[in-house]
């Protein structure tokens, strides 16, 4: 199977989770959805990355994104774990593991994904099937595959950086703009390349023209 690319449709699957069995694209519905993979459960990274996901997930609710994980164990051990999960977060604040995790033991879904780590010949479980990397997908209600990220089994993620790349995807889509470097929410935006000179007066008339290609513009959201 090639590898997934941005704009491809996200491959559809059936998984049973933490929160019962679901079809993924019926699962996400008209959201948007992030999902992330974990190289497996009760490691050390990987429950520091899931407690920060729990307490970030009322910011991605408001952003109206679904978040679902998934590792290459079964659930009873998914149910386990997220005591451990939930005893870590406790110490920044009340943290609940009430995102669905997916069972991947048999690696199907990692496949599908092409999230299986070919680079680290150690990252393996006993049965020397290789653990997953740590990948994010961010994904429209198009169910097209906007953002793939993929870290190194021993990096955590930044979920802040995943939360300002859900805002920068959002406001593009709305407002006919893209984002600068180091952009953050409330940062002037540039003005979309597809957008004339005669429409930017209407669209963004508090825009400022940089170069010809390069026009920038105070951007008002929520």
């Amino acid at each position: 199977m090639p590898s997934l690319r941005l704009g491809n449709t996200a491959p559809d699957f059936e998984a049973e989770t933490t929160q019962g069995p679901i079809k993924f694209h019926n699962w996400i519905g008209n959201h948007w959805a992030i999902l992330f993979s974990h190289p497996g459960d009760f490691t050390p990274v990987c429950t520091t990355e899931l407690a920060e996901v729990a307490r970030l997930k009322p910011d991605f609710e408001k952003r109206g994104v679904k978040l679902i994980g998934i590792s290459a164990n079964g659930l009873e051990d998914h149910y386990k774990w997220a005591k451990d999960i939930e005893e870590w977060g406790a110490q920044f604040g009340p943290t609940t593991v009430d995102f669905p995790i997916i069972a991947d033991a048999d690696r199907k879904i990692a496949t599908l994904y092409d999230m299986l780590d070919e680079q680290d010949p150690t990252n393996v479980d006993a049965k020397g099937l290789p653990f997953t990397i740590r990948t994010v997908f961010i994904i429209d209600p198009k169910k097209t595959i906007r953002l793939m990220l993929a870290y190194p089994a021993s990096t955590g993620r930044n979920f802040d950086e995943i939360i300002r790349v859900t805002d920068s995807l959002q406001i593009g889509d709305k407002h006919r703009v893209t984002t600068p470097a180091n952009w953050k929410k409330g940062d002037d935006v540039i003005v979309h390349p597809s957008v004339s000179t005669e429409e930017a007066k209407t669209l963004f008339p508090e825009h400022t023209v940089h170069k010809p290609y390069l026009r920038t513009t105070p951007l008002k959201v929520d």
